[in-house]
């Protein structure tokens, strides 16, 4: 232990420690080993040791940010490479401009612990980075990939209370431990005390000299939440009634045959058939619903014609046979507007057309006639379906798979009723991205769902850990909210989940197949369900006024010299 003490003394030892931390990060993110998740409740204390040894030796904000910047580029570097597999340009920005965006929290963490003391410091820092975190769920170059509540998604049994904090608490819990753990090796003083009974400064902590009183704090914060989690988690019991549902993978390449242009395209009539006939294949007279993946009728359809549609025909005639089957597929879909003044932000224009919006859309055909509804994808993923304006230029070149472009969205989250109400099946269909963020899920169930559905394409991100991530992070949906789910993948993996986050049955990875499962349809509303998000928009307030008390203390100082050096 002495050792790793003083590994930060030595002129390269900012740069261990840093790499120490991001390794320590990546070691336990999904999708290695569950147990592995632990490391996350200390991944962050060589990060903590490496900043106070470099304040303690005077060194200047430039230099605090150069390091943590280090640390963090290397974690996302660690973690999503496998953006990459997209394009190598797309992938290296998508790493440099997320981490250089983290270094917001962890320097709003240096300044305020230089102004307003150790103490108020360190308390800020988890604060100020869940309020990041859930900007980052909300702005234009939205990312929440790394949130830290993702990291237990391989490792879901530690983190059953999530259906009373969401996602979100598992930050606070990370960084909670992580701060204590450090306090415990290092204690939270600047500088160490003059001698033993020499007094601390005002607003620094010294660790306890007694072991087990030193170390109390963090096992009880380490061991408590663990504990809860176990309670919950075994004391909970699904429910609901049981319907059959069919998710389909038609695992269409979609660098080599999805496409029109592609080297080995696969003519889209043949598309259709291969869905029809996996679907066919899967099917039992107690099949209620299928699910098709995202942008499987991929040609661009105008839902003001939908119906004259030869592809849609053939739909329509497949569900004539099956009585009782209902359908959502995803598809590509435009919607035109009448002039400039009624178009949307994101409308487009063509002579031939007028004003129109292009979307990722979930099409649900309830029955063989009746009237297809459209849910429109909403969380879009920033450089491939959603550009800002302000960026356009720049953003347009990071290509994460896809059509670069803006697509259309809508404001309210679309739940599709199925014929009949025993059992009361209400569809929440999340398109691919939109299942990594807890509130936005939970608007379905707000809205009425009884079983969430995923249609995805993770095949943009090969045989990586990409699609292994994604659908881990859907297990903690599924305990968000208590709903089962039912995911859909073109190419990754299709399965179904429990109201515990537990995997019940999955594909293989790039395999034509199918999966049916008896799931069961929850009414009832979780805490975090019926309250929404708590934590993180808590947080913004607080980060506010600590911002704010920052910069008073600032320019109210009556030091000059530490005003000069700021």
């Amino acid at each position: 232990m002495s050792s790793f003490k003083e590994i930060g003394n030595s002129n390269w030892g900012a740069a261990l420690l840093a790499f120490l931390s991001a390794g320590l990060l990546w070691a336990g993110w999904p999708v290695h080993p569950a147990g592995l998740a632990l490391l996350l409740l200390v991944a962050f204390v060589p990060y903590l040791r490496m900043e106070q040894l470099l304040v303690r030796r005077g060194a200047s904000g430039w230099k605090v940010f150069r390091y943590t910047y280090l640390m963090l580029v290397l974690w996302n570097a660690f973690t999503t490479w496998w953006v990459s597999y997209s394009t190598l340009g797309g992938g290296i920005a998508a790493v440099v401009l997320n981490a250089l965006l983290m270094c917001l929290p962890t320097m709003a963490f240096y300044h305020t612990k230089k102004r307003l003391g150790t103490l108020v410091g360190y308390v800020s820092l988890p604060i100020y980075w869940v309020a990041f975190e859930q900007l980052h769920l909300h702005w234009d170059l939205t990312w929440p990939w790394l949130t830290l509540g993702n990291g237990f998604a391989e490792a879901n049994s530690l983190v059953q209370w999530y259906e009373y904090t969401g996602f979100l608490g598992g930050s606070v819990w990370i960084w909670l431990t992580n701060i204590l753990v450090f306090r415990a090796l290092f204690g939270l003083a600047m500088r160490p005390a003059a001698s033993s009974g020499s007094a601390t400064r005002a607003g620094e902590l010294l660790p306890r000299r007694q072991p087990l009183t030193r170390w109390l704090a963090p096992a009880l914060a380490i061991g408590l939440p663990m504990l809860l989690s176990y309670v919950i988690g075994s004391r909970y019991q699904e429910k609901g009634a049981k319907a059959e549902v069919l998710v389909i993978q038609p695992n269409v390449d979609p660098y080599q045959e999805k496409f029109q242009g592609t080297s080995n395209f696969v003519p889209y009539d043949e598309q259709l058939s291969r869905l029809i006939h996996l679907t066919e294949q899967q099917l039992t007279p107690q099949t209620k619903l299928v699910l098709w993946p995202e942008t499987a009728l991929e040609e661009s359809y105008w839902e003001h014609l939908l119906d004259g549609n030869l592809k849609v025909q053939r739909v329509r005639s497949f569900l004539a046979q099956h009585p009782g089957l209902s359908l959502v597929t995803g598809m590509t879909t435009l919607t035109t507007y009448p002039n400039k003044e009624a178009a949307s932000v994101t409308a487009r224009y063509r002579d031939d057309a007028g004003y129109y919006d292009v979307f990722n859309t979930a099409a649900f055909f309830p029955t063989p006639t009746g009237k297809v509804s459209f849910y429109h994808k909403s969380r879009l993923v920033p450089g491939v379906e959603k550009i800002p304006p302000l960026l356009t230029r720049f953003i347009a070149s990071i290509d994460l798979g896809g059509t670069v472009g803006s697509y259309g969205s809508q404001e309210e989250r679309t739940v599709f009723h199925l014929p009949g109400n025993n059992p009361r099946l209400n569809l929440g269909p999340l398109i691919c991205y939109e299942s990594v963020y807890g509130d936005f899920v939970a608007k379905y169930v707000q809205n009425g769902a009884t079983l969430l559905g995923i249609i995805t394409n993770d095949g943009w991100w090969s045989d990586s850990p990409g699609h292994l991530q994604h659908l881990q992070y859907a297990t903690l949906r599924a305990i968000e909210t208590r709903r089962d789910i039912a995911r859909s993948a073109n190419t990754g993996i299709s399965a179904f989940i429990n109201q515990k986050g537990e995997i019940l049955t999955q594909t293989a990875w790039w395999l034509q197949t199918g999966r049916r499962y008896p799931v069961q349809l929850n009414t009832d509303l979780t805490f975090y369900v019926r309250h929404g998000e708590l934590i993180g928009p808590t947080t913004q307030v607080l980060a506010v006024l600590l911002l704010v008390l920052v910069i008073v203390r600032r320019f109210t100082s009556k030091n000059p010299q530490t005003r000069l050096s700021s």
